[in-house]
């Protein structure tokens, strides 16, 4: 794990990384998933902030037992514990983190409030979700792509479903290592223009691309098809009309056929089940879903290493 140290930087994108650090993160991921008790003790007597606006079952469980497997200590607090930004201004409540604790991630509806955060505070502060990004979602996938299919250079993912803040993040992600993702969507839920612009400037130096479709058949030549669901947290309210414009962009068994038989399955999770993936797709033995799960664990535990200081 040599090169320049990553100690005391924000994780807010994976554009906030080169892509000679991004495959940093992934080495060092794999290194802590082939030998977790070298580690053990590497954040040893530090603490990491964890504030929760939304509901989760991976980000909360891979960063607590991240921490703890590496010696240290996880604090949750929620939202209702006190909201940032409304009991307490986001700079004041950066101040105090400053002197309590060695980090902080945080899983927020607003991106504005962690990139304020970010801003105020001196301690890395980690994205585990905003309603724009997802990138220590990415980061899992990306470690899992790589174990299923080698180098990432020249792999090709596709994404098929809403263009949310999962999609914002693998784009980000390949666009910095390589692959040629392609996203396809319904018309009229197509991801952040300035997202997708980004990516494809960032995808000019490693030899990526990025492209858009709305044709739900487009997943040809893939070595991945990726799904997440219909209706994002806080969308609840569109469920009913969201499930008749994306039911022809289900991945299902024949949509698999036409990837070709090599192309793995990937889902964020929670799954939907009968919505945007059929049982027999999630189940099958070209699923690598909880492969993904599991990588959250390592691919964080890389994180809180490199940006806490602890590698």
């Amino acid at each position: 794990m040599s090169g320049e140290t990553l100690a005391g930087r924000d994780l807010i994108s994976l554009l906030d990384f080169s892509p000679e650090e991004l495959g940093r993160m992934l080495d060092t991921a794999s290194e802590v998933k082939a030998n977790p008790g070298h580690f053990a003790t590497a954040l040893a007597g530090k603490t990491l902030f964890m504030y929760f606006e939304k509901a989760s079952l991976r980000t909360r469980v891979t960063f607590e037992a991240g921490m703890t497997q590496l010696g240290g200590h996880a604090i949750y607090y929620t939202a209702s514990d006190g909201k940032i930004g409304i009991r307490e201004s986001v700079e004041d409540v950066a101040r105090n983190l400053d002197r309590w604790v060695d980090g902080a991630m945080c899983r927020t509806f607003s991106h504005q409030m962690l990139v304020e955060l970010a801003r105020f505070t001196q301690i890395p502060v980690i994205n585990g979700l905003t309603d724009a990004l997802h990138p220590c979602q990415a980061l899992a996938d990306y470690l899992t792509l790589r174990e299923v299919c080698g180098d990432l250079s020249g792999k090709r993912l596709v994404y098929i479903g809403d263009g949310n803040n999962v999609a914002h993040s693998l784009m980000h992600g390949g666009a910095r290592l390589g692959v040629h993702v392609r996203i396809v969507t319904p018309e009229g839920h197509p991801p952040s223009p300035a997202v997708v612009q980004a990516a494809r400037d960032a995808a000019e130096a490693t030899g990526g691309s990025i492209e858009i479709s709305h044709q739900p058949t487009d997943v040809g030549g893939a070595d991945a098809v990726y799904t997440d669901v219909w209706a994002s947290m806080g969308q609840e309210d569109e469920v009913d009309s969201r499930r008749e414009r994306f039911r022809p962009f289900q991945v299902n068994e024949a949509l698999m056929q036409r990837a070709g038989e090599d192309a793995v399955f990937m889902h964020c999770l929670p799954a939907h089940r009968g919505e945007e993936v059929t049982d027999g797709v999630a189940d099958s033995p070209r699923s690598v879903i909880f492969q993904q799960a599991e990588n959250r664990l390592h691919a964080q535990k890389s994180l809180m290493l490199l940006l806490m200081g602890g590698a």
